[in-house]
């Protein structure tokens, strides 16, 4: 699978050219794939060929900022926060017209599934999400963490600064490549494998579209103010209720599973974790066939 080429598609929403890939019958139960930062839809290529075989119609965006995703005009924000990345999904169900779909996303992918299962529970129809709850709570961010949760966020503090963002510009494949190694510690991936998604960063937004969402999160940036009632909705916390399984790597560098699940909390439906040992961070690429597996669970149910 790591070598096939995938056409790729394009929809026009309200503030991008929104690029997927797309497999299986148009008429196929809908399934979307969400990917994280920083990575790109070739970490679903294995399970979206296995859910095409299936029968379902499987749609693989590229989130703002990556691949041949682009903002429509000059003047929209540059913004990576939680709820653009919600509307964006959204906006590309209705311009599918996709009206009910099972959505599997990790990392930031994940927050933009979590968020549409919370606050359009009717447009989902179950949820495999790394990670648990993805959604940020900003009031809350500003608390410190504890220091052994604190030194896995370092990236995110250096992007807070100048430097970092000129790192980020001068530097995207080695830091992100980095990132890869830190929060899969136990994944053997080769140079190939991870050229074919740094491509993807060279999108002309990737690094403000970056900086922008790990600044917003910690309201050291403001967000979109078309995106605000969002953004409102969110801090609220809202529950989740569509079926759910919660996956998460044993060897995430960047998120690892606790002992006690304290994520079960906001979910009200059918809801189950499971821990992957000897996975990391990138999820639905490490581990496809785990992933497949409570996608299908769920489908079944």
């Amino acid at each position: 699978m790591s070598e096939a080429v995938f056409p790729i598609q394009h929809v026009q929403t309200g503030t991008l050219d929104l690029a997927y890939e797309q497999h299986g019958p148009a008429d196929g139960e809908p399934v979307v794939l969400l990917h994280g930062f920083p990575y790109d839809p070739r970490g679903y290529d294995d399970m979206a060929v296995r859910l095409a075989a299936l029968g379902h119609r499987v749609v693989v965006p590229y989130l703002r900022g990556y691949g041949p995703t682009r903002f429509r005009s000059a003047a929209i924000p540059r913004s990576g926060q939680q709820a653009a990345l919600a509307k964006d999904l959204l906006d590309l169900l209705d311009a599918l017209a996709i009206p009910r779909a099972a959505l599997v996303g990790y990392d930031w992918g994940g927050r933009a599934a979590c968020i549409a299962a919370a606050l359009w529970p009717e447009r989902v129809r179950c949820l495999v999400t790394g990670g648990g709850y993805n959604l940020q709570d900003i009031p809350a961010a500003t608390k410190p963490l504890a220091p052994e949760a604190e030194y896995r966020l370092w990236y995110q503090y250096y992007f807070h600064t100048a430097r970092g963002r000129d790192g980020l510009a001068a530097n995207r494949g080695e830091l992100c490549k980095l990132l890869w190694r830190l929060w899969s510690p136990t994944w053997r991936f080769d140079d190939a494998t991870y050229a074919r998604t740094a491509a993807s960063f060279d999108n002309p937004d990737f690094v403000d579209v970056v900086i922008q969402s790990y600044r917003h999160r910690f309201a050291y940036a403001p967000g979109d103010p078309a995106l605000e009632e969002i953004e409102r909705a969110l801090e609220r916390q809202p529950a989740i209720g569509v079926p759910t399984i919660a996956l998460w790597g044993g060897d995430d560098g960047v998120g690892p599973a606790t002992t006690t699940d304290t994520h079960a909390r906001h979910f009200t439906g059918r809801y189950e974790r499971r821990i992957l040992p000897g996975i990391g961070h990138n999820i639905p690429q490490e581990a496809p066939d785990a992933t497949l597996a409570a996608l299908l669970d769920l489908l079944k149910a």
